[in-house]
């Protein structure tokens, strides 16, 4: 079917002016593009009056054959099916922007003794929570910040609770350990409510009352404690120093920046949370290469609020249509978004873009590295078009918990959304030749069979000429033989830089010079398979033996297996515990708790 067989005409005529979501399908069913309007049938129209359309828009045009709609009551609902729909489909003309984990907050709990933690998800409505920040970095930064400055605990309640002396914080005078008496509890909690304050954004408040208080011990004679309150406010003055974000306002806002060069985006994103800045992070999308700056804005903006919070003001470096309408809707308050800023807000948003131009120089002058790479690789190893590598490690401890990883690198860096791990139950444990063998065929099988995915283009085994053989054995066998293979072993003393490469049909293996760029990558890639093979493998021999050891006791049902790990620490704790203290744990009586040791000893 050509182009010219889609007749928009008929179902142009039919579609509603209500806001909406729509999904252009290619002949197969497969869904190019989902979008938003205010109004489908003058949004969904545009894509066949315009003539200004990008080379790839026209492209997607052109491979439409069906539109399918959905009406929404507004065009915030719009934008939440919009956001679910591209998350689920992954289109291949959207914007995408991977979605990470939810921001860290900073969390003072609603103990009687308060205490500074990093948080993500939901916090329970009694304790104070702030952010939400950027990284974690910021967060712990912040709790750095407020050890010093007010002296407040961090520790667990398991530890908290059960301290007979004070840690070595309190040594270093960064916790006034109230574990031990060592600080009123009047005191303690003002304290609390001064870091609350601090991180609020109320400085100037905050450092008139610890002036009021300083002058007042002072006239008391009580000149520790007029001393200690010089000692904040000093401290606190050098972090206002150190702000490279200083503000008049306390308001909280969002500062965006959008920057596109040579076919890929950046959009760099600021915080600034009670005039205080908390750092930033740069995105980078993907499906971005015919963009324009208020399209780029538009997919972040739309993907990266949906199920966040909305700070009441935005500051981006381009106009984004309606942008403010849907979001206020969301948030169900209103939402300002400032595209002309002036002072302080203009130096907020120069600082956001300039960070998002070093992101992605950054990004390019990687990219241009890893693409050398791959060319010095292409030589060495006398073949062309090799970007796709994956790359096969086997991890075991004696035979127990076999995993084995498969790592991918492709488009110029290591994509762990495509990584894959295998457990492997070998008849012969410690057999990596059976373990490498069932991965490989449970990883190329179907793809050998139908067709669908993606091959690579180098197979890297970690292993000698014995692992590289079987891979030789498996890929022939489902008729991928034409492969290239490479098996890459530890040289002498297993030093970085002594790698030996087999490949096959070679008798002698190659040795490139330790400074040679495409060992370097080989190095890179066998490097994450290795890591990435570990850690499933020791999670899952954690997790093996935890419940082999502990399922196996009569009495010993999952909630008392819980308690005991919690309040042990985990399997370790357990078994160095004594009867004794084992029998205090909630639910384990004398007589289980002799049970218990028994069978741990």
């Amino acid at each position: 079917m050509t182009a010219s067989e889609f007749d928009p005409k008929p179902l142009l005529a039919g579609l509603p002016g209500l806001p909406g979501v729509y999904r252009m399908l290619d002949a197969d069913g497969t869904v190019l593009y989902v979008g938003k309007a205010r109004d489908l049938k003058k949004r969904v129209s545009s894509y066949f009056q315009k003539g200004d359309l990008s080379p790839r828009i026209r492209l997607m045009v052109a491979r439409i054959r069906d539109i399918h709609t959905t009406v929404t009551r507004t065009e915030g609902e719009a934008l939440l099916l919009e956001n679910n729909l591209i998350k689920e489909l992954a289109p291949k003309y959207n914007i995408l922007f991977r979605d990470d984990k939810s921001y860290p907050y900073l969390l003072l709990s609603g103990h009687a003794w308060p205490r500074l933690g990093f948080f993500r998800g939901t916090p329970d409505r009694t304790h104070r929570v702030f952010g939400p920040f950027p990284n974690s970095h910021s967060v712990r930064e912040s709790i750095h910040i407020l050890q010093k400055v007010f002296r407040l605990r961090t520790c667990e309640d398991t530890v908290f609770n059960n301290r007979s002396r004070p840690c070595l914080l309190h040594q270093i005078r960064r916790c006034s350990a109230p574990c031990v008496g060592k600080v009123s509890a009047e005191a303690y909690a003002r304290d609390a409510d001064n870091a609350a304050l601090f991180l609020a954004g109320k400085d100037n408040e905050l450092l008139d009352a610890l002036n009021a208080r300083m002058r007042a011990a002072a006239a008391a004679q009580h000149y520790e404690l007029a001393a200690l309150y010089r000692d904040q406010i000093q401290a606190l003055s050098q972090v206002r120093a150190r702000q490279f974000v200083e503000s008049r306002s306390t308001q909280d806002c969002d500062v965006i920046a959008g920057v596109l060069h040579g076919g890929v985006a950046c959009v760099y994103l600021a915080m600034v949370r009670g005039g205080r800045a908390l750092g930033g992070r740069a995105f980078f999308p993907s499906h971005a290469e015919d963009a324009d700056l208020a399209s780029l804005l538009e997919a972040f903006a739309g993907q990266h609020y949906v199920g966040r919070p909305v700070p009441p003001t935005l500051i981006l470096n381009a106009e984004v249509e309606g942008l403010g309408d849907w979001l206020s809707e969301q948030a169900a308050r209103p939402v300002r978004v400032i595209t002309q800023p002036r002072e302080e807000r203009r130096v907020w948003l120069e600082m956001a873009l300039k960070n998002a131009q070093l992101a992605l120089a950054t990004r390019e002058g990687q990219r241009e590295h890893q693409a050398a790479r791959l060319a010095a690789l292409n030589e060495a190893l006398g073949e062309e078009g090799i970007a796709r590598i994956e790359c096969f490690d086997v991890s075991h401890t004696m035979g127990e918990a076999t995993t084995v990883s498969c790592v991918v690198f492709d488009q110029g860096a290591m994509q762990p959304a495509q990584y894959r791990r295998y457990n492997v139950a070998n008849p012969t444990p410690g057999d990596d030749y059976a373990a490498l063998r069932e991965a490989l065929t449970r990883r190329y099988a179907k793809l050998a069979q139908t067709g669908e995915g993606v091959l690579p283009h180098l197979v890297l085994i970690d292993g000698g000429k014995g692992q590289l053989h079987v891979a030789m054995d498996v890929l022939g066998e489902l008729g991928l033989a034409h492969l290239p293979m490479l098996g890459v072993a530890k040289g002498v003393e297993r030093k970085p830089g002594l790698e030996q490469l087999f490949l096959p049909g070679e008798v002698e293996p190659l040795r490139l010079p330790p400074d040679h760029p495409a060992l370097h990558l080989i190095q890179q890639v066998r490097d994450e398979a290795h890591r990435f093979a570990i850690t499933g493998h020791r999670a899952r021999r954690a997790k093996a033996r935890t419940q082999s050891s502990l399922q196996d006791i009569p009495g010993v049902g999952a909630k008392r297996r819980q308690r005991l790990l919690q309040t042990f620490g985990g399997l370790r704790g357990v078994i160095d515990a004594g009867i004794e203290e084992l029998a205090r744990v909630d639910g384990i009586s004398r007589a289980l708790a002799e049970r218990i040791y028994r069978e741990l000893h």
